[in-house]
């Protein structure tokens, strides 16, 4: 007979899809689903919850003593297995017997991390060793197959609404609708295994796009993040770095950087990964940077900084475990924006904006000198000044302001003549030529960008200067 992985692994090598295996089950020889953290022995009194339902396998022949049984329940025999009354002889190790409680069978939720586990191919096996998985990506997506393991019972808390998954296989059937798989849960055994209101959808549709399918669990990020913290109070680490960065996606905040890419139709998702797994990561100082590669829907700000439709981007979430703060992984990040600056078209990136977060002492971890301390002093007054005197014209009405206001970086700019502000944002064509203050035939260098602390702004066009970071 034919192992689970060896299946699976053909599953892979046909169809390259991946799947989400459920891990907990509510099988009796299981010694982790009873009270005293093993199976019951012939003289032990065998107590189930009797206000709770539940599915339970019998994987081996039993000799008890005496058991209360749930008033609504199933017990599933394996072939050749039953229950035999004890015949009170002392079994080594049960000599004197207890009462033992099988555990909560209504603990384990749908949209919980922990209880998830991806089965992967051995080529993603390998890569797996440089990429990390996205809190929401642990449980499963709108694409993705889900297993629930044969030889095993099990039950589950459908905490949702609504729950959308391409196929569910259990007990050797493979459900391929909605409408077969409801027909399912309706059964008595279906009726056990899953329990809640959630409605869930079967479509059997993988995703077609190859510039990457959201996952679809962002409207349920905080339950995720809710169960995450029920485990533990300190699921997420204590962190480094001053101003942590917070992918979309993931519950905890983190030390590193993080990449977003905007992309044209000739960006593959698959074919990009794999270009930065062998270019950069397990490579030299950077064995120890972990990557996460997703496609989200980032708000974009129009001129008027108005939000406007949410528009897909490519996140990149760079962390390494060498470093608290993150600095392995930040120094990569800025090597992956060099590279694409040369690269990027290529692959049919059109522009990157880069997050990185940032050390009180500074990123490379020294001190700040005495010089830097005064030389921060005598710019906080003169912003000061700077400051007030902006605001008596404001006041006096010599000065109008249209808020709200956004931050404008001028390439090269004390070299360049004075001239009408136009916001281009992340609009500027590829590789147009341009003259020594960065213009493009009939632009002006400049780009409007929301500007927050450890962000930078790269496109292609501009040949690797960094807006985010031009001193004016």
């Amino acid at each position: 007979m034919w192992s689970a992985n060896v299946i699976f692994s053909l599953l892979f090598h046909v169809s390259g899809a991946f799947y989400k295996q459920w891990i907990p089950n509510t099988n009796f020889n299981n010694a982790s689903n009873w009270d005293k953290g093993k199976i019951p022995c012939k003289n032990d009194r065998v107590l189930f919850p009797s206000d709770k339902q539940l599915s339970v396998l019998v994987q081996a022949p039993l000799d008890l003593m005496e058991m209360y049984m749930p008033l609504d329940g199933e017990f599933i025999l394996s072939h050749g297995v039953g229950f035999a009354a004890s015949d009170g002889q002392i079994e080594p190790g049960c000599e004197r017997g207890e009462d033992i409680t099988f555990n909560d069978p209504d603990q384990y939720k749908w949209y919980d991390p922990k209880y998830w586990q991806t089965i992967l191919s051995e080529s993603e096996l390998e890569k797996n060793k440089y990429t990390f998985t996205l809190d929401d990506e642990s449980v499963p997506c709108q694409y993705d197959d889900v297993v629930f393991q044969p030889g095993t019972s099990f039950r589950v808390d459908l905490d949702a609404q609504y729950i959308n998954v391409k196929t569910i296989s259990l007990m050797n059937r493979k459900f391929v609708s909605s409408v077969d798989f409801n027909n399912y849960k309706q059964s008595n055994t279906g009726r056990l295994q899953f329990h809640g209101n959630a409605s869930i959808a079967v479509t059997n549709t993988k995703c077609e796009d190859k510039s990457g399918c959201e996952c679809g669990n962002s409207d349920n990020h905080r339950r995720i993040c809710s169960n995450l913290q029920q485990h533990s109070k300190r699921y997420c680490a204590e962190l480094d770095c001053t101003t942590p960065l917070k992918p979309q996606g993931h519950c905890c905040e983190i030390c590193g950087a993080i990449i977003y890419l905007k992309y044209d139709d000739r960006f593959d998702l698959e074919l990009y990964r794999t270009q930065l797994i062998n270019l950069f990561l397990g490579l030299g100082d950077n064995k120890g940077v972990q990557m996460s590669m997703t496609k989200v829907y980032k708000e974009h700000f129009s001129k008027q900084t108005i939000p406007s439709d949410a528009i897909p981007h490519i996140q990149i979430v760079l962390i390494d475990n060498a470093t608290k703060a993150g600095t392995l992984a930040i120094r990569l990040a800025q090597e992956v924006m060099t590279d694409i600056t040369s690269q990027g078209n290529a692959f049919g990136i059109v522009s990157a904006e880069l997050q990185i977060s940032t050390n009180i002492e500074g990123q490379d971890g020294r001190n700040i000198s005495t010089g830097k301390i005064t030389g921060i002093v005598l710019g906080v007054l003169v912003a000061a000044l700077l400051a007030g005197s902006l605001a008596f014209f404001i006041i006096s009405g010599r000065i109008r302001v249209k808020s709200p206001l956004v931050l404008i970086n001028f390439k090269n700019c004390f070299n360049c003549a004075a001239a009408e502000t136009v916001d281009k944002g992340f609009s500027n064509p590829v590789y147009d030529p341009q003259d020594s203050c960065g213009h493009y035939p009939g632009d002006l260098a400049i780009s409007i960008v929301p500007r927050q602390a450890g962000t930078s702004v790269i496109t292609p066009p501009f040949d690797g200067h960094d807006f985010g970071e031009q001193d004016c």
